[in-house]
């Protein structure tokens, strides 16, 4: 028993272990997943709908979007961006590897004759030929990737981008990383079955890495029929200097800076921050 504790409250190394796809693709949370994301009064999976739609008109208004313009979004989930992106008769691609999410966003397409490239495939391993006018990733998905992950999305999102094009994603702040705590506790059936229809005990640790400025939710489920796993929930926060070395070290620069993907005025201490980005 001392050992499988220890084991539990173990501390990796920032991004030692990738468990997303199994988050994802799991049957039983993906239908949990899917429902947070549809759930349009909170800000959960994603956010809520009146900031949803506003977030669609802005992008659409501010990067001069018209019937035609191409647009991909990286990590769509169940279409409440890219459906909405379709009804303005733009061009869209979304790229998702949860199989669940993306038949209800297909579904969701189909009954408003809506015309939308759904992929399933991890977005890492996409490629085409097209070009695109305008590239999102939204609800801070960035942030969960390890730096080399993100390095090969910027690459991607470089080779992908026509002259003139732009980027739109969100990240979370180091004011927020500053208001996390560490702590360890552990529940019974955690989140309402949220990790698996049999009882379990989810054990949930939070660790800081300062000088990376990293967090991790660690889930470590024990079910009544003896399956373990443990799920690892990185994310990385930015400031806005930070943000630019990086997009600039893979040849883009960041042309201005928001408060959200909503393009609400960037404040002094927010606890997230967007930007738009293109090619140097």
């Amino acid at each position: 028993m001392f050992d499988e504790l220890r084991k539990i409250n173990e501390i990796p190394e920032p991004f030692e272990f990738y468990t997303a796809r199994n988050l994802w693709t799991d049957e039983h949370t993906s239908q949990k997943m899917l429902e947070y994301h549809l759930d349009e009064s909170i800000d959960a999976s994603s956010r809520n709908i009146k900031f949803i739609k506003e977030s669609v008109s802005w992008i659409v208004n501010y990067l001069d979007l018209y019937s035609g313009s191409k647009l991909i979004d990286f990590g769509c989930g169940p279409g409440l961006y890219t459906n909405r992106f379709a009804e303005r008769g733009i061009n869209v691609t979304g790229v998702d590897f949860s199989r669940r999410s993306l038949d209800y966003a297909k579904q969701i397409a189909a009954k408003s004759n809506l015309d939308v490239d759904y992929v399933h495939q991890n977005y890492f391993d996409f490629i085409t030929e097209g070009k695109f006018d305008a590239i999102t990733m939204i609800m801070c998905d960035y942030c969960a990737l390890s730096p080399e992950q993100r390095e090969i999305m910027l690459n991607k999102f470089r080779n992908l981008l026509k002259p003139h094009g732009k980027i739109v994603l969100d990240v979370y702040s180091l004011n927020y990383f500053n208001q996390k705590e560490e702590f360890a506790t552990y529940e019974l059936n955690h989140m309402d079955h949220f990790w698996s229809s049999e009882d379990y005990y989810c054990f949930i640790n939070c660790f800081k890495y300062n000088p990376e400025k990293v967090t991790l939710d660690k889930y470590t489920v024990v079910e009544t029929n003896g399956r373990k796993r443990v799920v690892y929930n990185w994310l990385q926060y930015f400031s806005v200097d930070s943000l630019k070395s990086e997009f600039e070290k893979n040849g883009l620069k960041i042309d201005k800076v928001y408060g959200d993907v909503a393009g609400n005025n960037y404040s002094s201490e927010p606890l997230e921050f967007a930007v738009v980005a293109s090619k140097k």
